[in-house]
């Protein structure tokens, strides 16, 4: 938990503070300087009586009591250091720059651990080992570059890394992006980014606090406290932007099903996001991209009106947007028309609104407000405007400005002139502009927060199922997959449809249980995991015969106990399944089956417990959905009885979290009815 002594200290000491400004200690100490800390500032140096202007105490012993410390010596000195200054002077603030603890070694972590106990013990906070600083508006505790400007209303930023904290806000200053706290946790010892967003959380004023805020994170330790914050911050009117790294293929474990095949720790982390409301992005550029977005008005609809006077970022903007899945449609009609006739011959409307490299400031003026007022199918726009560098353009960004400031749509500006418009792009953004210069970026960055879902609701209502039968199931299982019987019986008691079914071991019962569903049946091995590798199923067997030669063929089989039985159905095949993927919890997927899961991966993932408005969330972001809906006169299947066996699923996970893997493939769904017809089950005891 974060403390007020590190929040707004009225008093800091640097040990480790030094003359020499290229060292940590020394950049941090000037940083403070320079950035007007009002409290009482101290410095701890055994070898000096001065650094930079300030007083030196040699030895700890000799401070007065300290809110915050800041602390760059050597990894070996920080834990006596900590200690003296927590048991002795009070001291609750602990900002730790060294470096040399668990990113090193067993040793080093061992030290990071006794670093937390004695802050712990104190009541106080701790940022780092292992960092670059905190950056706020009342202090700048960081020995790291370059300090942005600093206002209430700019971005809270917080990092897991401080290199790449400080390559973020070098990519997003030039950009106009201001701050408002910059948070940078290294190690994450004992406060990580999960901390600070609480933090934020709980003390957000909607008067006084940012709405916008960015994190990178490069690992996740503690998901529900990031989701329940971060929800709760977008509730509250905020904005977040994230970007998380380590999203290799190769940190995906070894799995035998096809959910642990498609999920990991990435699809974990995407569905966190999405399920918190959180933008995910993928690279520093997005991130800025999208906080600058951010700081401007909410985009509420689809359809985007471009305005440039150059053709060809108009056209890249336009390809951008339609494939993120916004529109930009035509504009017609009288307004249109009465519209082209205020601007130069060759000019046109119909979206891109193209006012060719001779427009004027007051034709820029002019076409926002016929787009604001009187082009009812257009919901936000894209203001592209640049130079040859032939004349000035300030008056064209003082208009854009003005109409930023007064239209009910908002406006996107793309600003590409940065270097022969230097001084008017300056000037813009010194009106506390944001300014985006590639168009093509900007589409794929507002296509990405347009389509990013609310949070998703806190406790979503579960359905009543079996709880006792499950129980009883799992409480008797052993660790592996469990027998079909097992199997069917869990299905049963989640309340999950599932096509009748017999294991049998003798050809008598097969024969028996084939006409008791009526041929045509299907009939699979049991035992081997991956039936269909082993050629161990067979489908529409059409007579006694085919029993008889299947259930031989089947038996023969490496690693067969028995033959399953079940009557043959027809249906569009889907797919659902759940993944334990610590330390997030389980996994739920869903998705078109056949195909489009073993070639295509048209899958998508929710973190569960999730209700019936995440589950058809889930299924309209399938690349696949229209299949779904029916396309091309083929009928579609119930989406929502689609949606209800994803919540069942939801509610067997929580009444049963032994279970590891699960998948039910396939689900095959028609207008009536979705129906398991196989299912695997794994759980770890």
């Amino acid at each position: 938990m974060l403390v007020q002594e590190l929040i707004h200290p009225q008093s800091i000491v640097v040990v480790g503070g030094s003359n020499d400004v290229t060292k940590p200690g020394g950049k941090v100490l000037k940083n403070l300087i320079e950035g007007h800390f009002q409290g009482q500032l101290y410095v701890v140096n055994p070898k000096e009586t001065e650094v930079q202007g300030i007083p030196c105490t040699q030895n700890l012993q000799d401070l007065p009591a300290v809110d915050l410390a800041i602390i760059s010596i050597p990894a070996k000195f920080v834990v006596p250091t900590v200690t003296c200054l927590a048991q002795e002077k009070n001291t609750k603030g602990f900002i730790v720059l060294s470096a040399g603890f668990s990113e090193v070694n067993a040793a080093g972590r061992a030290l990071e651990n006794q670093l937390v106990d004695i802050v712990r013990n104190a009541g106080g906070a701790l940022i780092g080992p292992n960092c670059m600083g905190v950056l706020t508006t009342h202090y700048h505790g960081t020995f790291g570059g370059p300090i942005p400007k600093l206002a209430p209303e700019g971005v809270d930023f917080v990092s897991g890394s401080g290199a790449t904290a400080a390559f973020i806000m070098e990519a997003g200053i030039p950009r106009g992006l201001t701050f408002s706290s910059m948070w940078s946790v290294g190690n994450s010892a004992h406060i990580g980014v999960e901390d600070v967003l609480q933090y934020w959380d709980e003390h957000f004023d909607p008067e006084t606090s940012s709405r916008v805020k960015m994190i990178y994170l490069e690992k996740i330790d503690k998901p529900d406290q990031l989701l329940k914050h971060a929800s709760s911050l977008i509730r509250k009117g905020c904005r977040i932007v994230g970007l998380k790294a380590g999203a290799s293929e190769a940190g995906i474990r070894a799995a035998s099903s096809h959910t642990g095949a498609l999920a990991s720790s990435d699809t974990a982390t995407e569905a966190l996001f999405r399920k918190a409301g959180i933008v995910r992005c993928h690279s520093r550029e997005e991130l800025i991209t999208v906080a600058g977005i951010f700081c401007y008005k909410p985009l509420t609809g689809k359809n985007i009106a471009i305005i440039t006077h150059a053709g060809g970022p108009g056209v890249m903007l336009a390809d951008a947007l339609s494939e993120g899945g916004l529109n930009v449609p035509p504009i017609t009609g009288e307004a249109a028309d009465e519209l082209l006739t205020k601007l130069y011959p060759g000019s046109a409307v119909g979206n891109p609104i193209d006012f060719l490299a001779t427009g004027t400031a007051e034709q820029l003026g002019t076409i926002i407000d016929y787009v604001d007022q009187k082009f009812a199918n257009i919901d936000a726009m894209v203001v592209i405007f640049g130079t040859p560098g032939l004349f000035d353009i300030t008056e064209v960004y003082t208009v854009l400005n003005d109409k930023m400031n007064c239209c009910q749509k908002p406006i996107y500006p793309v600003l590409p002139s940065i270097v022969t418009a230097a001084k008017e792009v300056e000037y813009f953004l010194s009106l506390g502009r944001v300014n985006c210069p590639d168009e093509v970026a900007l589409g794929r960055a507002l296509a990405k927060v347009y389509h990013t879902p609310a949070p998703a609701i806190g406790s979503p209502q579960l359905p009543d199922i079996d709880t006792a039968t499950i129980r009883a199931i799992i409480e008797r299982a052993k660790s592996g997959y469990l027998p079909p019987a097992e199997v069917q019986g869990l299905l049963d008691a989640a309340g999950i449809p599932r096509v009748r079914e017999a294991v049998v071991n003798r050809i008598e019962d097969a024969l028996e249980q084939a006409e008791t569903f009526g041929f045509p049946v299907v009939m699979k091995v049991v035992g081997p995991v991956h039936k269909s590798d082993v050629g161990g199923i067979a489908l529409n067997v059409t007579n006694r015969a085919g029993v008889i030669s299947q259930f031989d063929r089947l038996m023969r089989i490496n690693g067969a106990t028995a033959v399953l039985i079940q009557p043959m159905l027809t249906g569009m095949e889907l797919f659902a399944g759940a993944k334990k993927e610590p330390p997030f919890g389980h996994l739920i997927l869903c998705g078109l089956g056949g195909i489009y899961i073993e070639v295509w991966k048209d899958v998508m993932a929710g973190l569960a417990p999730l209700g019936m408005p995440e589950a058809h969330e889930m299924i309209r972001r399938l690349k696949g959905y229209k299949l779904i809906q029916g396309v091309r006169g083929q009928r579609g299947i119930d989406e929502d009885r689609f949606a209800e066996v994803i919540v069942h699923l939801s509610a067997l996970l929580q009444v049963a979290p032994e279970i590891t893997e699960l998948d039910i493939n396939p689900l095959l769904g028609t207008g009536e009815q979705v129906i398991a017809v196989d299912a695997r089950i794994h759980v770890e005891k």
